[in-house]
Order: C-alpha cells, then sequence, then structure tokens
C-alpha cells in the first residue's frame, strides 16, 4: 500500500478478517451475508472496545438494533484473501438514533472491496420498544463520534 491511506476516514477501528471456505458462494467469492455478518462483528468489537458489551446492554435494558442497511459491494474477495474491516461512528444524537458506516480494504493491495453504512436505534431490550439512550451510551457513543463528520 502506499502512503496515502486508503480510510475513507481517519482513525478507524479495525479487524483483520481472513476468508474461509465457508464465507464461499458458488459464485466462488465472498457470500454478501459473510459481509454482513462480519460487520456485526466489527461493529461489537468496537463498541467493546469503547467499554459497551452485551452486558451492559443488559443492565441497561437498552439496545441499539438496527433499522436500516445500505451496503455497497464494490470487488469481489476471494478465498484466502485478508481484509481489513474498519467501522466508525458518524452520528449519534445522544437520544435514540447512531449511525456506522464500515470499509472493508484487501490488505495485500488497499483496495476498497466494501463500504456499508447502518443506522441503529435504541429499544428497551425487556419490550422492544424504542427509548431513550441511557447516560453511558450517550456518553459512550457520542464521545466516539469522528470529528470530521460532527455538525
Amino acid at each position: 500500500m502506499s502512503d496515502i491511506s486508503p480510510w475513507q476516514y481517519p482513525n478507524p477501528f479495525v479487524v483483520t478478517w481472513k476468508i474461509q471456505e465457508q464465507d464461499i458462494d458458488h459464485y466462488q467469492h465472498v457470500n454478501n451475508v459473510a459481509y454482513l455478518s462480519q460487520q456485526e462483528n466489527v461493529a461489537w468489537q468496537h463498541s467493546r472496545s469503547l467499554g459497551l458489551s452485551f452486558e451492559h446492554y443488559k443492565e441497561l435494558d437498552r439496545a441499539m438494533v438496527i433499522v436500516r442497511h445500505e451496503l455497497d459491494y464494490v470487488k469481489p474477495a476471494f478465498r484466502d484473501d485478508e481484509l481489513h474491516c474498519a467501522t466508525w461512528i458518524v452520528a449519534c444524537d445522544g437520544r435514540l438514533q447512531l449511525t456506522r458506516e464500515f470499509q472493508y480494504i484487501r490488505a495485500s493491495t488497499g483496495d476498497t472491496l466494501y463500504r456499508g453504512k447502518t443506522r441503529f436505534i435504541c429499544v428497551k431490550l425487556s419490550s422492544g420498544q424504542p427509548a431513550r439512550m441511557p447516560r453511558p451510551f450517550a456518553d459512550i457513543y457520542q464521545g466516539a463520534v469522528i470529528p470530521q463528520i460532527q455538525g
């Protein structure tokens, strides 16, 4: 890769994904569902790194659930490829909504293969109904919004 960053935003949270046989579809490239599963994995790892685990979600009776995905499959990935999978929190209103963006690049070339954008809302775990973010969610997630996107 060159000295120019391949990332769409600075300071990504990055997880490496080594493509395995189970990720491959009958077209011999990574299945679209595998990308989405990895997106969930990256988001959870990022949340845990910020100090919010599912245990915290249960204790606070709140969860961030998906209401919308936008997925762009730019180039295919293949078995044995190593992808760097990044996420950023690009918006959080501190009340109900949070938005993450994702970008996956092929480690060997720096080419972007995938981009995603996911909007979440906060719900009460016990009822599934929309509910205001508890203070720890608001503080942690708002604090992680990338500055270049704010306001």
